[in-house]
């Protein structure tokens, strides 16, 4: 199964659901962190590519130093995409051809639309919240509302979304509803389709 949703909709909440359910779940988000830890391949391609500037004093990647830096221009982030994708693609991959028969496997992954992986799933889940309710968030998280807007334009829109989605998750209201609605994903769709 592919799950996506914009930044802020509340993907990462429905991953936790779906494997406190039984699935596997295989996250992009901690992939991309992993594979420019100290050390990694992925992290001196960053800085050859962005500058030393984006290091902290123990050797670590400045994610909100580079988020600033690509997001501000469009030819950054792509450069930014061409390195880090192929990495995290490649783990995550190898991490669901791991998944024993029988089992969900969901890939967690952001740009899934972006990247056209749709034809990849047998299933593609979107979650979908409103505008403000994802600013929102995402300022509980540390991003200034431009940072936030910039973020989101940045991504696939809601309708390009839908247009790829068999499932729309809609995440606007409590834990419970949210809870609710996966429960009925799992019972309905994924469970019988790994038996």
């Amino acid at each position: 199964m592919g799950l996506t949703g914009g930044i802020g909709a509340g993907k990462s909440e429905v991953a936790r659901l779906l494997s406190a359910h039984g699935a596997r779940v295989v996250s992009a988000d901690v992939i991309s962190r992993e594979v420019v830890e100290p050390g990694t391949e992925g992290l001196a391609a960053v800085v050859a590519e962005f500058g030393q500037q984006l290091l902290t004093a123990d050797g670590v990647l400045d994610r909100r130093a580079l988020g600033r830096l690509v997001f501000a221009d469009p030819l950054r982030r792509a450069r930014l995409e061409e390195i880090i994708l192929p990495l995290v693609a490649a783990e995550a991959w190898s991490r669901l051809a791991a998944v024993p028969a029988g089992q969900v496997a969901v890939y967690d992954v952001p740009l899934l639309v972006e990247g056209q992986m749709e034809g990849m799933f047998d299933v593609v889940v979107v979650v979908e919240t409103e505008l403000e309710t994802r600013l929102e968030r995402l300022g509980r998280r540390g991003l200034e509302r431009e940072q936030a807007l910039a973020r989101i334009a940045a991504q696939a829109t809601d309708a390009e979304r839908r247009a790829v989605a068999d499932v729309v998750v809609p995440n606007s209201g409590s834990l419970e509803e949210l809870a609710a609605a996966v429960k009925e994903l799992w019972d309905n769709r994924l469970a019988p389709a790994a038996d």
